[in-house]
């Protein structure tokens, strides 16, 4: 037997240690990311301001009594863009049903226009400058992640807050979970 492969075994074993320990001690990012602890009231959330396309002024509480799915996003964003289309599919379907897209972005009026005009985007897309992270912070998204969507209830209630790519299919199992049956 050679004389080093003694020491070989044993660099090896203390190499996978060593990794195993920074591992557990490592910690792991869910995905989706999970958000923080909303602090935003419901009033607060149905009054933000926000403007559409056409320069008008908006508000969440504009369409009050439906679940609205709040979608911040920007047109730079890739995961924004690969997960935009899905939605657009899932508001269709669950349009008759009291479900309300809306997508907020602090970017140019005229390019989130072009965006969603070039994707095919069929729910409202405002834009609110600085006011559009606010309230994403203030609904979960403490580090300023994009995307980052938002389940409100008819009153403005939060019923989840996502980090990160929300896929057609679980958006789409979470309706189901969270409207009544028959509508």
């Amino acid at each position: 037997m050679k004389a080093w492969l003694p020491f070989a075994g044993v660099g090896v074993l203390a190499a996978l240690a060593g990794a195993s320990l920074w591992l557990a001690s490592t910690p792991t990012i869910p995905t989706p990311l999970k958000s923080e602890a909303v602090e935003a009231a419901p009033a607060a959330v149905m009054a933000a301001k926000f403007v559409d396309h056409e320069g008008k002024s908006r508000v969440l509480g504009q369409i009050a009594g439906k679940v609205i799915v709040v979608n911040f996003w920007a047109t730079w964003c890739t995961p924004c863009v690969e997960e935009m289309p899905g939605f657009a599919r899932v508001q269709a379907r669950w349009e008759a049903r009291g479900v309300r897209f809306v997508g907020l972005a602090n970017d140019d009026p005229a390019k989130v226009k072009a965006f969603g005009e070039r994707l095919a985007i069929n729910y409202p897309l405002w834009t609110g400058e600085a006011a559009v992270m606010d309230l994403s912070r203030r609904l979960g998204n403490r580090i300023g992640v994009l995307p980052h969507t938002v389940l409100l209830d008819g009153e403005g209630q939060v019923i989840e807050s996502r980090i990160g790519i929300y896929a057609e299919e679980k958006l789409e199992a979470r309706l189901k979970e969270i409207l009544p049956q028959g509508i």
